[in-house]
């Protein structure tokens, strides 16, 4: 592949990923993720990120302690995924508790 070629092939690549979209937000302030989009990134979960005078969303794993089962097993070692989900789920309790104090 020549280095012209090459290059046309990367822009229209990144021209694919690149999509700018006028979208509604409704009453309840929910915006709609096109379907294309949720496919790509293949998560039904995002994180927002509030700039000021912009946000940026990104994909997030469904399930963070499982994404993270690999991540940190060379740091870590062995990691019991099912006492992290308790701790967590027992952390969410907490919290919820002391906001309705």
């Amino acid at each position: 592949m020549s280095g012209a070629t090459g290059l046309r092939s990367w822009r229209v690549m990144i021209g694919f990923m690149i999509m700018k979209r006028r979208m509604r937000v409704s009453r309840g302030g929910q915006v709609s993720l096109p379907a294309e989009i949720r496919h790509r990134w293949q998560t039904g979960t995002v994180v927002l990120e509030d700039r000021g005078d912009h946000v940026i969303l990104r994909p997030a794993p469904d399930d963070p302690i499982a994404a993270a089962d690999g991540a940190l097993a060379a740091e870590f070692g062995y990691i019991d995924i099912v006492a992290l989900r308790r701790a967590a789920r027992e952390a969410e309790i907490l919290a919820e508790e002391r906001k309705t104090r």
